[in-house]
């Protein structure tokens, strides 16, 4: 039986920090040891994240301004249950086709000048189809780039050459969530796989582009399957450059948003301090992102998520489909915090990985090894009803 890791003197558990602590990059962590750093008291935790994000590789005064654009909207043939661009539910939101290219770039000037050094672009479909739309896409990846923006596209399932053609373009970051854990990922989707998502991940791995990979909190998951989400991360062969976590924001006609509006309750600042600080203990070097559904934590619970270990937002009036806090608001946050900007950074991700691991490796997803695992663990799909 595994020793209650929680019982061991400060200094000696393995994630603990320590004098002139530096965060040591690692691929083997447990699911038990993720839950034991998990369950920790509250303010145990925040300490050992916050002491873990000041040990030297950030500057934890520096959060990054990121503005993420939906290019194309609703219409998607996917049945992600959180999702309100879903044509397989009935709700506000409808289909419009891709933005032009120069709307695009408007955009991009306008959070480059409100502060922001990535921009993102997300498209609501299965994964790239027809080439023209590609080319467009291409096209806004160059310009963007050449406006000195880190740039970034989350535009589904990706093929090897297709992630290849983005990152001839210039593309700095590909978003791609895993959402939860392994095991409840089927009831929230059943229209792609867990292997499907781990697939793109190692193909945009291979291409060079680094990952942008997290999850959602509120969407009928357990806290084993927090847990789950982020050891599954910080045992990818490399960890994700970045990891937004989202709480969800409900949509009316949405199941698992019509479930949290009729539960009256969603995701708490404690649920988002919890997995923002496992994160950071686990994936030492990936930027944290505070992503949809801040606009529900007040600034003082946002001065904690950034305590220990967020450094980085989207800002800008709209979060894809839902509210987010205007650039103006995010500004007046960072004076009262004391908190700046982050340059954008040069896209190499060797920090990410073990030092042994080779550039070919990166192509391996591990899915069968983490699938393997879950089912030795006598865990499958559970039933929940939305």
């Amino acid at each position: 039986m595994l020793r209650s890791l929680s019982k061991l003197p400060l200094g000696a558990r393995p994630w603990a920090p320590q004098a002139r602590h530096v965060a040591v990059l690692r691929h083997d962590w447990t699911r038990a040891e993720v839950a034991e750093i998990y369950h920790q008291p509250l303010l145990e935790l925040v300490y050992q994240a916050a002491a873990v994000h000041r040990s030297g590789f950030f500057d934890s005064k520096e959060v990054q301004q990121s503005t993420l654009l939906s290019i194309k909207t609703g219409g998607c043939g996917e049945n992600c249950g959180y999702c309100s661009q879903s044509q397989s539910f009935k709700t506000a939101v409808k289909p419009t086709p891709m933005m032009k290219v120069d709307e695009v770039l408007e955009a991009a000037r306008k959070a480059k000048d409100a502060g922001s050094t990535r921009f993102c672009m997300g498209t609501a479909w299965r994964g790239v189809g027809q080439k023209n739309s590609f080319q467009h896409i291409l096209t806004m990846v160059k310009e963007v780039s050449s406006m000195g923006m880190e740039t970034c596209c989350t535009l589904g399932l990706l093929n090897a050459e297709r992630a290849k053609q983005l990152k001839e373009a210039g593309l700095t970051a590909y978003n791609h969530n895993l959402d939860t854990s392994p095991e409840h990922y089927p009831n929230i989707v059943s229209t792609r796989t867990y292997a499907d998502r781990l697939e793109t991940l190692a193909n945009v791995r291979e291409a060079g582009i680094s990952v942008c990979c997290g999850g959602i909190l509120g969407i009928a998951e357990t806290e084993e399957d927090r847990i789950g989400l982020l050891q599954t991360l910080a045992t990818l062969p490399e960890h994700p450059e970045s990891v937004p976590i989202n709480a969800l924001v409900p949509i009316e006609g949405t199941p698992l948003g019509d479930r949290q509006i009729a539960m009256g309750k969603g995701v708490t600042w404690r649920d988002m301090v919890r997995s923002i600080a496992t994160a950071r203990i686990v994936m030492p070097h990936s930027m944290v992102r505070l992503s949809a559904g801040r606009m529900e934590f007040s600034q003082e619970a946002q001065a904690m998520m950034f305590l220990c270990g967020a450094n980085s937002i989207f800002t800008g009036d709209k979060l894809l489909t839902t509210a987010n806090p205007k650039f103006s608001e995010d500004a007046a946050m960072f004076e009262v915090l004391g908190l700046k900007g982050k340059k954008p950074f040069s896209g190499n991700t060797a920090h990410l990985r073990p030092a042994e691991l080779k550039d070919e490796d990166l192509a391996q997803p591990a899915d069968a090894a983490m699938m393997a695992a879950a089912r030795a663990r006598g865990e499958g799909p559970r039933e929940v009803a939305f």
